[in-house]
């Protein structure tokens, strides 16, 4: 048993889950692949359903890591503390663009595992999100918004490069596993989460946000209505540029 052969399985298993899909692998595919023995998938993870299992723990135990970095900050300043989540969750993903894409694509199903992982971690992803809306809300560093909306926007925004990422590749030619990618993209999402949370983007927002049209529109004189509909013709408005 080679010494560094748990982490071929591993990384076996994740690079044939991303390519032939969790139902199309099979244990020997997975031993092929990490060049070891199917007694080694046995004795690690007992089978294919364990290994799932593992991949799954695995990343949000790391991913929970990272979120929990951030919270060290809350006290001192809610929306440093958003940042610092949002660029934490970036580059983790980044850094493990496979694994990621893969568990994001298995939330999408009905299964005891992703349950499981929904009453755990993502339920406690909920929880150090909401606290950190809260205490901004609270201290009125941040703008009233909606919770549960807000976290689903954020999540679809996090999720997508790398739940996407071959559209991003083959498509926009842009490469999420790539430092720059993830650099660009954590100062995209950082003018987004001021936009959206900081009331001192609300001034800078009005001048994008012109309500008037670019001309007036001016209604007809009363008289000239009433001479109109004798004659048949129909009512409108004159538009007049000033």
């Amino acid at each position: 048993m080679r010494k560094n052969s748990k982490e071929d399985i591993i990384q076996a298993a994740i690079f044939l889950f991303n390519t032939k899909g969790f139902q199309g692998t099979t244990v020997r595919d997975i031993a092929g692949k990490a060049k070891v023995n199917v007694a080694n998938i046995s004795y690690y993870f007992q089978n294919k359903n364990g290994l799932l299992e593992y991949c799954f723990i695995h990343y949000y135990e790391n991913y929970l890591f990272e979120v929990e970095k951030a919270m060290a900050v809350l006290e001192e300043d809610a929306y440093v503390c958003m940042q610092k989540v949002v660029e934490n969750i970036i580059r983790f993903q980044s850094q493990n663009v496979h694994l990621t894409r893969f568990i994001l694509r298995e939330l999408s199903l009905d299964t005891q595992v992703v349950r499981e992982m929904m009453s755990t971690y993502l339920t406690k992803e909920r929880y150090l999100l909401t606290e950190i809306l809260e205490k901004g809300m609270i201290n009125k560093e941040f703008n009233k918004v909606n919770i549960n909306f807000f976290i689903i926007q954020l999540k679809g925004l996090l999720s997508m490069p790398f739940l996407n990422s071959q559209y991003l590749s083959e498509v926009l030619h842009t490469f999420p596993q790539e430092k720059y990618f993830a650099d660009k993209y954590y100062l995209e999402m950082s003018n987004w989460l001021e936009n959206i949370l900081t009331p001192s983007s609300t001034s800078a927002k009005k001048q994008y946000n012109v309500t008037a049209p670019p001309f007036a529109m001016k209604r007809v004189p009363l008289g000239r209505r009433k001479h109109k509909q004798e004659e048949g013709g129909s009512l409108r408005y004159i538009v007049e540029r000033h």
